[in-house]
């Protein structure tokens, strides 16, 4: 996965994940909005075809990029946990 940022300020970023549909992009952005320091947080693809996930995010109080990399390590954390839940169900 590539991350490509069109705009980084302390309380907002925009970035495309290149290579992203819906399927990644919407499990971010649901992390993202768990978060109370999130204002704002929205994904777009600019067509049904497309690849690339437009984000936007804003936040208060706290540093969007901190608050976007607590998400990622979120999601890490989810996917390690369906892995292991997994691994124990198909032995």
């Amino acid at each position: 996965m590539e991350i490509e940022f069109l705009k980084k300020q302390a309380n907002h970023v925009e970035f495309k994940l290149m290579g992203e549909t819906h399927t990644f992009a919407n499990l971010l952005k649901s992390r993202l909005v768990d978060d109370p320091n999130v204002e704002f947080v929205a994904y777009k693809l600019e067509h049904p075809m497309d690849k690339d996930a437009l984000f936007i995010l804003k936040t208060k109080g706290k540093a969007a990029k901190a608050i976007l990399l607590e998400a990622a390590k979120r999601v890490k954390e989810d996917l390690e946990e369906l892995q292991g839940a997994l691994d124990k169900a198909l032995k």
